[in-house]
Protein backbone atom coordinates (compact mmCIF):
# COMPACT_ATOMS: atom_id res chain seq x y z
CA UNK A 1 0.00 0.00 0.00
CA UNK A 2 1.23 3.48 -0.76
CA UNK A 3 1.02 4.37 2.93
CA UNK A 4 4.20 6.41 2.70
CA UNK A 5 2.24 9.05 0.77
CA UNK A 6 -0.34 10.30 3.27
CA UNK A 7 -2.48 13.22 2.25
CA UNK A 8 -3.87 15.78 4.64
CA UNK A 9 -7.04 13.67 4.93
CA UNK A 10 -6.01 10.10 4.14
CA UNK A 11 -3.95 7.50 2.39
CA UNK A 12 -3.95 7.08 -1.36
CA UNK A 13 -3.99 3.49 -2.64
CA UNK A 14 -3.04 3.03 -6.31
CA UNK A 15 -4.42 0.55 -8.85
CA UNK A 16 -1.09 -1.29 -8.61
CA UNK A 17 -1.44 -1.47 -4.82
CA UNK A 18 -4.95 -2.93 -5.05
CA UNK A 19 -3.91 -5.48 -7.66
CA UNK A 20 -0.80 -6.58 -5.77
CA UNK A 21 -2.61 -6.75 -2.43
CA UNK A 22 -5.63 -8.61 -3.83
CA UNK A 23 -3.22 -11.20 -5.25
CA UNK A 24 -1.58 -11.45 -1.81
CA UNK A 25 -5.07 -12.11 -0.41
CA UNK A 26 -5.49 -14.93 -2.93
CA UNK A 27 -2.27 -16.54 -1.70
CA UNK A 28 -3.76 -16.67 1.81
CA UNK A 29 -7.16 -17.94 0.61
CA UNK A 30 -6.09 -20.67 -1.84
CA UNK A 31 -5.53 -23.31 0.84
CA UNK A 32 -8.81 -22.54 2.60
CA UNK A 33 -11.24 -23.58 -0.16
CA UNK A 34 -12.82 -25.00 -2.13
CA UNK A 35 -15.42 -22.27 -2.51
CA UNK A 36 -18.93 -22.36 -3.97
CA UNK A 37 -18.36 -18.81 -5.14
CA UNK A 38 -17.52 -15.24 -4.24
CA UNK A 39 -19.76 -12.55 -2.83
CA UNK A 40 -18.48 -9.05 -3.59
CA UNK A 41 -19.52 -6.51 -0.99
CA UNK A 42 -20.46 -3.53 -3.12
CA UNK A 43 -19.15 -1.20 -4.14
CA UNK A 44 -15.63 -1.32 -2.80
CA UNK A 45 -15.36 -5.10 -2.92
CA UNK A 46 -16.11 -5.35 -6.65
CA UNK A 47 -12.58 -4.75 -7.92
CA UNK A 48 -10.79 -6.96 -5.36
CA UNK A 49 -13.45 -9.67 -5.88
CA UNK A 50 -12.83 -9.63 -9.64
CA UNK A 51 -9.09 -10.05 -9.08
CA UNK A 52 -9.62 -12.84 -6.53
CA UNK A 53 -12.10 -14.60 -8.84
CA UNK A 54 -9.67 -14.48 -11.74
CA UNK A 55 -6.67 -15.66 -9.76
CA UNK A 56 -8.62 -18.50 -8.12
CA UNK A 57 -10.56 -19.35 -11.30
CA UNK A 58 -13.89 -18.93 -9.54
CA UNK A 59 -16.72 -18.24 -11.98
CA UNK A 60 -19.68 -17.90 -9.61
CA UNK A 61 -19.83 -14.34 -8.31
CA UNK A 62 -22.71 -12.57 -6.60
CA UNK A 63 -23.08 -9.30 -4.74
CA UNK A 64 -24.20 -8.13 -1.36
CA UNK A 65 -25.21 -4.50 -1.65
CA UNK A 66 -25.11 -2.60 1.63
CA UNK A 67 -25.08 1.16 1.96
CA UNK A 68 -23.57 2.71 5.10
CA UNK A 69 -21.51 5.65 3.83
CA UNK A 70 -22.35 8.90 2.11
CA UNK A 71 -18.87 10.07 1.14
CA UNK A 72 -17.09 10.08 4.53
CA UNK A 73 -20.20 10.23 6.74
CA UNK A 74 -21.43 7.02 8.41
CA UNK A 75 -25.16 6.54 8.02
CA UNK A 76 -27.76 3.86 8.81
CA UNK A 77 -27.22 0.38 7.35
CA UNK A 78 -29.36 -0.33 4.30
CA UNK A 79 -29.34 -3.76 2.63
CA UNK A 80 -30.15 -3.05 -0.99
CA UNK A 81 -29.60 -6.58 -2.41
CA UNK A 82 -28.61 -9.90 -0.89
CA UNK A 83 -27.11 -12.96 -2.61
CA UNK A 84 -30.04 -15.39 -2.38
CA UNK A 85 -28.07 -18.58 -3.11
CA UNK A 86 -25.47 -17.85 -0.48
CA UNK A 87 -28.05 -16.68 2.07
CA UNK A 88 -29.88 -20.01 1.72
CA UNK A 89 -26.76 -21.80 3.02
CA UNK A 90 -25.95 -19.03 5.56
CA UNK A 91 -22.86 -18.40 3.44
CA UNK A 92 -21.28 -21.79 4.05
CA UNK A 93 -18.60 -22.39 1.42
CA UNK A 94 -18.78 -18.80 0.19
CA UNK A 95 -16.06 -16.19 0.21
CA UNK A 96 -17.13 -12.60 0.94
CA UNK A 97 -14.68 -10.01 -0.39
CA UNK A 98 -14.46 -6.32 0.49
CA UNK A 99 -11.81 -3.68 -0.03
CA UNK A 100 -11.74 -2.38 3.55
CA UNK A 101 -13.28 -2.98 6.93
CA UNK A 102 -13.53 0.25 8.91
CA UNK A 103 -15.73 0.22 12.02
CA UNK A 104 -17.28 -3.13 11.15
CA UNK A 105 -20.81 -1.77 10.73
CA UNK A 106 -21.17 -3.14 7.19
CA UNK A 107 -19.63 -6.50 8.02
CA UNK A 108 -21.87 -6.89 11.08
CA UNK A 109 -24.89 -6.63 8.78
CA UNK A 110 -23.24 -9.06 6.35
CA UNK A 111 -22.48 -11.53 9.17
CA UNK A 112 -26.16 -11.58 10.14
CA UNK A 113 -27.04 -12.68 6.59
CA UNK A 114 -24.02 -14.93 6.02
CA UNK A 115 -22.76 -16.19 9.40
CA UNK A 116 -20.87 -19.14 7.87
CA UNK A 117 -19.15 -17.23 5.03
CA UNK A 118 -15.42 -16.58 5.07
CA UNK A 119 -14.90 -12.80 5.24
CA UNK A 120 -11.78 -11.45 3.54
CA UNK A 121 -10.72 -7.84 3.09
CA UNK A 122 -7.67 -6.34 1.51
CA UNK A 123 -7.32 -3.59 4.14
CA UNK A 124 -8.57 -3.43 7.70
CA UNK A 125 -8.86 -0.98 10.55
CA UNK A 126 -8.61 -2.15 14.16
CA UNK A 127 -12.30 -1.68 15.10
CA UNK A 128 -13.50 -3.87 12.23
CA UNK A 129 -10.78 -6.52 12.12
CA UNK A 130 -12.44 -8.87 14.66
CA UNK A 131 -15.15 -9.47 12.04
CA UNK A 132 -12.66 -10.43 9.31
CA UNK A 133 -11.29 -13.94 8.80
CA UNK A 134 -8.47 -13.00 6.40
CA UNK A 135 -6.90 -9.63 5.51
CA UNK A 136 -3.65 -8.23 4.10
CA UNK A 137 -2.91 -4.76 5.54
CA UNK A 138 -3.92 -3.07 8.75
CA UNK A 139 -4.32 0.71 8.57
CA UNK A 140 -4.83 3.21 11.41
CA UNK A 141 -8.43 3.68 12.54
CA UNK A 142 -8.33 7.45 12.07
CA UNK A 143 -6.89 7.34 8.54
CA UNK A 144 -9.28 7.63 5.56
CA UNK A 145 -8.26 5.36 2.67
CA UNK A 146 -8.74 6.69 -0.87
CA UNK A 147 -9.02 3.94 -3.45
CA UNK A 148 -8.32 4.54 -7.14
CA UNK A 149 -12.02 4.32 -7.99
CA UNK A 150 -12.63 7.24 -5.58
CA UNK A 151 -10.15 9.54 -7.28
CA UNK A 152 -9.95 11.33 -10.59
CA UNK A 153 -6.70 12.08 -12.38
CA UNK A 154 -6.24 15.73 -13.10
CA UNK A 155 -3.59 18.08 -14.39
CA UNK A 156 -1.01 19.19 -11.84
CA UNK A 157 0.97 22.33 -12.71
CA UNK A 158 4.76 22.22 -12.34
CA UNK A 159 5.94 22.95 -8.81
CA UNK A 160 7.77 26.09 -10.00
CA UNK A 161 4.40 27.61 -10.96
CA UNK A 162 2.79 27.03 -7.54
CA UNK A 163 2.96 29.94 -5.11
Amino acid sequence: MTSDHPTATGLIVSWDDVHRDARALVRKLMALGPWHGIIALTRGGLVPAAIVAREMEIRVIDTLCIATYDEQKLEAVKILKSPEGAVASQGEGWLLIDDLVDTGTTLQAARKLLPKAHFATVYGKPKGLPLVDTFIHQVPQDQWVYFPWDLSPSYAPPLVRKS
